[in-house]
C-alpha cells in the first residue's frame, strides 16, 4: 500500500488508508497555520467528498500522520548520517550561518554569539485527572487518568528532563554577594524573580509552557518544557550550561530578569565555568525600561560595549508566532505536543527565519548607518551647546550617574560610622553615669538594713547590689571597647565631647537620619521617573527621531512601568511627609500633584537638601542626557556595523560552500545509492531555494552608502567531517541495505542444532532482512513521492 502512495491506518489487515499527498498537504498547511487541527481537516475532507464525518476518522488520520512523520524523521536521520552530520549537537552548533559559520581571517567580536531566552506559558497542556474522592466538593484534581503510551519523541532541540533537574538545587542557593545591589537592584519587581509565585502552578496543567533560547537572528537553539512549575531558575541555568558546552566563550544572553539571573548564575554549579568563559547576562531593551535606573546602567543594551543595536527581544517575536499552537495542543498527548512544537520550530527555522536572514542583515545595516548619519549632524551641535569638547566626557557622566544612584541605595559609609560612633559615645556616657551611681550605692550602707534585720536579708541585698555593679561595669567596658574600635576606624585622635563641633554636627545627622532615608528613597524614585519620561519625549528636549526607543509600543511599555513606579512614589511621599512634619523645625511638605508634574530635575527643589545636589550636575540636564544617549547609540551603531560586516561575509561564504558540498555528495552517491542521492538533491534544493534572494540582498547591502565590509567569500575555519568547507565524503549507512545475520560456527562446542533452533534462526534472519528492506523502502517511497511531485510541478508549469 505504501509503495502505491497510501499510508495504512493499521499494521495488520488495514481497511482504511490515507494518501501520502493528503498527509503532506495537511503537514504543510498545519505548519503554515497551526490553528488547523486534525479534526478540522478531516471534517473538511469529509465535506469535500460528500461523506458523513465520524470521530474514528480523526483517530485513523492521526495514526497515519504519526507514521508519516516517523518516515520523514527516519529519512532525515539516514541523510544526516550519509552527509557525516550525525555527531552530537550538530544542529545546535550549525543552527545559524551568520552566528556559527566562523571564517579564518574575520575580525574578533566582543560577543561570539548573542542570544535571547525566555519562558512562554501559552503552550500549556492540561493533564487528565480523576476527581479526588477525599474532597467533599470534588474540586481537587486527583491522580492522572491518562493511559500509558509507548510513543516516545526524541529531538535534539529539546533538553532532557534529567539534565534540567540537576540544576534544581542551584536555584535555591543564597547569593551572599556584598556587591549585589547594582546587579540585583530589581529583585522582587518581577513575578519570575519571586520563588513563592513561580513555584506555584495550576494543578490541572502537566506542562505549563516552554522555555526557549534563540539567536539574535531568530533561529531556535534549544527548547525545554516547564513541567508543573513557573519560570524557575533551573530552566535558564540548563540553557546556559548547554550553550556554554556547545559554543564556548564570549556569549551574551538576554533575559528579562538578567540582573537577578546573573546573581543566580554566579552562585550556581556552573558559575565558575560561566565566569571563566566570560559569559555576560544582559537585559533586553523592551523589558529593560521596567527595571530600576541603576539596573539599566549596568545591564541595558544601550550601555553595553560590543552589543551593537541588538535589542535582545527576539523571543517576543518568536512567541508572537508560536502562540498559534496553543489551542490545538492544550488537550493533546505528551508525544503529539512535543512532536508539534518541534516540527513547528524546524519549519520556522528553515522557511521563515532563514529566508529572512539577509533581510535582517540589510535592515540592521541601514538602521545603523542612519543612526550614524543623524548623529554626526546633531551631536556636534549638542556638544557645542553644552561646552563639551571630548566625547569621553559622556563616559565619565555615565560613571557619575552610577555612583550617584548607588549612593542612594545606602548611607555613606563614613557618615554611618560617625553616627554609630556618636551613639556609642552617648551609650558610654550613660553607662559611666550608671557605673558611678552603682559604685556610690555599693559603698553606702543601706538605709533599710538595721540591727533588727535578719542576716539573710542583708546578704541578699548585698548580692543584688554587687550584681548590679558588675553588670553596669560590664556594659561600660563593652561600650568603651566599641568606642575605641570606631576611633581606630575613623582615625579619631581626641575623643569627642558634647561641646565639640563634630559632636553637634553628627548629632544633627542622627536626628535627621529617618528624614534623610525617606528623602533618599523619594529622590531615587523621582529621578528614575524623570529619566524614563525623557525616553518618551515627555520631558526635556526632543530626542533624535531615529531613536529605537521612540516606537509607540515601547512608549506604552514605559508608561505601564511608570504607573507601577508612581505607586511606589506615592508611598514614599506619604512616608516622607509624615517624617518631615515631625522634624523641628518642620521640613517642607510635598503634594502628590506637584511631584507627578515634575519634568526636570531643576523642578525638584527639595533635592538641594539631599547629600548631593544632583540638579547642579552637568549630566542631569535634559539636553545633556539627550546628547549622552545619542552618543551611546552612535557607539552601538558603529559596533553593529562591525558585526554585520562579519555576518555578511559568513553568509555569502556559507551559501557557496554548502551548495558545493551537497552537489559533490550527490554525485558520489549516484552510483552506489540512487535513492539516497536523490534525497541529497532534494535537501540541496530545499536549502538553496532562498540563495538567489540572499545574494541579491547581500548585493544591495554592498551598495549602501557607508558600507565598509566585503561580499567576497572567505575561508571557513571549520574543515572537520561534514562541514560545508570540508572534503565531501558521502557514505551509505552500513545497515541500509544489508543487516548483520548471525552465522553458525561448526566448531562450536554446542551440540547440533535442533529443528526448533533452526526455525528460530530462520525467523531471526527473516526479521533482520525485513528490517533492512523496510529501511530501503522508506527511501524508495520518499524517492517516488518526490519524483511524482516534480512531475506534477512540470505539468502545472
Amino acid at each position: 500500500m505504501v509503495r502505491q502512495g497510501v499510508m495504512p491506518c493499521s499494521p495488520i489487515s488495514p481497511v482504511v488508508g490515507i494518501t501520502l499527498e493528503t498527509l503532506e498537504f495537511y503537514r504543510v498547511a498545519h505548519l503554515r497555520s497551526p490553528h488547523l487541527s486534525i479534526q478540522a481537516f478531516v471534517k473538511t475532507m469529509s465535506d469535500l467528498r460528500g461523506v458523513e464525518f465520524h470521530r474514528h476518522l480523526s483517530r485513523q488520520f492521526s495514526i497515519a500522520f504519526d507514521l508519516y512523520h516517523q518516515i520523514r524523521r527516519t529519512v532525515a536521520s539516514v541523510l544526516m548520517t550519509s552527509l557525516q552530520r550525525d555527531s552530537p549537537d550538530w544542529r545546535l552548533k550549525h543552527a545559524c550561518p551568520a552566528c556559527t559559520y566562523l571564517l579564518t581571517d574575520e575580525d574578533q567580536l566582543r560577543f561570539k554569539m548573542l542570544y535571547a531566552m525566555d519562558g512562554n506559558d501559552s503552550l500549556k497542556r492540561v493533564i487528565r485527572c480523576s476527581l479526588n474522592d477525599d474532597d467533599d466538593n470534588n474540586n481537587t484534581p486527583g491522580t492522572s487518568s491518562e493511559l500509558p503510551t509507548g510513543q516516545l519523541f526524541v529531538s535534539d532541540r529539546y533538553l532532557a528532563r534529567d539534565f534540567i533537574d540537576q540544576f534544581s538545587q542551584d536555584a535555591s542557593r543564597n547569593s551572599g554577594q556584598e556587591n549585589a545591589p547594582e546587579e540585583n537592584s530589581c529583585e522582587g519587581r518581577w513575578k519570575n524573580m519571586d520563588d513563592s509565585k513561580t513555584q506555584k502552578a495550576w494543578g490541572i496543567y502537566d506542562k505549563t509552557g516552554i522555555f526557549v533560547a534563540v539567536c539574535r537572528h531568530g533561529f531556535c537553539l534549544v527548547i525545554t518544557d516547564m513541567v508543573q512549575s513557573g519560570e524557575l531558575a533551573k530552566y535558564p541555568l540548563a540553557v546556559v550550561s548547554k550553550l556554554l558546552d556547545a559554543f564556548g566563550d564570549n556569549l551574551g544572553g538576554g533575559y528579562d530578569i538578567g540582573c537577578q539571573f546573573n546573581t543566580t548564575l554566579n552562585n550556581s554549579s556552573i558559575g565558575a565555568l560561566a565566569r571563566s568563559l566570560h559569559h555576560t547576562c544582559l537585559v533586553g531593551a523592551f523589558h529593560g525600561h521596567a527595571h530600576r535606573r541603576l539596573c539599566q546602567l549596568f545591564s541595558l543594551t544601550t550601555y553595553i560595549k560590543g552589543l551593537g543595536i541588538e535589542d535582545l527581544e527576539t523571543c517576543e517575536c518568536t512567541f508572537s508566532k508560536s502562540n498559534s499552537l496553543a489551542s490545538p495542543l492544550c488537550y493533546t498527548s505528551i508525544f503529539h505536543r512535543k512532536q508539534a512544537i518541534d516540527s513547528y520550530f524546524e519549519h520556522n527555522d528553515d522557511l521563515e527565519v532563514f529566508s529572512n536572514l539577509s533581510n535582517f542583515l540589510y535592515g540592521n545595516y541601514k538602521q545603523a548607518l542612519d543612526i550614524l548619519t543623524n548623529g554626526n549632524d546633531v551631536l556636534p551641535n549638542a556638544m557645542r551647546d553644552l561646552g563639551v569638547t571630548d566625547v569621553g566626557v559622556f563616559e565619565s557622566w555615565l560613571e557619575e550617574e552610577k555612583a550617584y544612584l548607588k549612593g542612594l541605595t545606602r548611607e555613606p559609609e563614613e557618615e554611618t560610622l560617625q553616627m554609630e560612633y556618636w551613639q556609642r559615645l552617648v551609650s558610654l556616657g550613660a553607662s559611666n553615669d550608671a557605673l558611678d551611681a552603682a559604685m556610690n550605692l555599693f559603698g553606702t550602707p543601706s538605709r533599710h538594713c538595721d540591727i533588727t534585720g535578719s542576716y539573710d536579708a542583708q546578704v541578699t541585698n548585698t548580692c543584688k547590689t554587687e550584681s548590679t555593679r558588675r553588670h553596669v561595669l560590664e556594659d561600660y567596658e563593652r561600650n568603651l571597647k566599641l568606642v575605641q574600635a570606631l576611633e581606630c576606624k575613623l582615625d579619631i585622635i581626641t575623643r569627642w565631647v558634647p561641646d565639640d563641633g563634630e559632636w553637634q554636627r553628627v548629632g544633627r545627622l542622627v536626628a535627621n537620619r529617618k528624614y534623610q532615608r525617606a528623602l533618599d528613597r523619594l529622590e531615587g524614585l523621582v529621578v528614575a521617573r524623570i529619566f524614563e519620561l525623557a525616553k518618551m519625549n515627555k520631558a526635556g528636549t526632543v530626542v533624535c527621531a531615529n531613536s529605537v526607543f521612540q516606537a509607540t509600543i515601547l512608549r506604552k511599555h514605559i508608561a505601564k512601568a511608570l504607573q507601577t513606579r508612581s505607586a511606589a512614589i506615592r508611598s514614599a511621599l506619604n512616608t516622607y511627609n509624615n517624617i518631615a512634619s515631625a522634624m523641628f523645625p518642620p521640613r517642607q511638605i510635598l503634594k502628590w500633584d506637584e511631584v507627578v508634574e515634575y519634568a526636570f530635575l531643576a523642578d525638584f527643589d527639595l533635592l538641594r537638601n539631599a547629600r548631593v545636589d544632583v540638579s547642579q550636575t552637568p549630566w542631569s540636564s535634559p539636553s545633556a542626557r539627550s546628547a549622552m544617549d545619542l552618543h551611546f547609540k552612535m557607539c552601538r551603531a558603529q559596533e553593529e556595523i562591525s558585526r554585520l560586516n562579519v555576518e555578511v561575509r559568513r553568509l555569502v561564504t556559507y551559501i557557496r560552500d554548502e551548495d558545493i558540498y551537497l552537489q559533490v555528495c550527490e554525485d558520489q552517491l549516484k552510483a552506489t545509492s540512487p535513492a539516497l542521492a536523490h534525497q541529497v538533491a532534494i535537501h540541496r534544493t530545499f536549502r538553496g531555494r532562498f540563495n538567489s534572494r540572499h545574494l541579491k540582498c547581500l548585493h544591495d547591502i554592498s551598495k549602501l552608502p557607508g558600507f565598509s565590509g566585503t561580499v567576497v567569500p572567505g575561508v571557513s575555519a571549520r574543515t572537520g567531517p561534514g562541514e560545508s568547507a570540508s572534503a565531501p565524503n558521502a557514505r551509505t549507512p552500513a545497515n541500509m541495505f544489508t543487516g548483520r545475520i548471525p552465522a553458525h560456527n561448526p566448531s562450536s562446542p554446542v551440540g547440533a542444532d535442533t529443528q526448533e533452533d533452526l526455525d528460530e534462526e530462520e525467523v531471526t534472519e527473516e526479521v533482520t532482512e525485513e528490517a533492512s528492506r523496510s529501511l530501503h523502502n522508506v527511501l524508495l517511497i520518499a524517492d517516488d513521492l518526490s519524483r511524482l511531485q516534480l512531475i506534477d510541478n512540470v505539468e502545472l508549469e
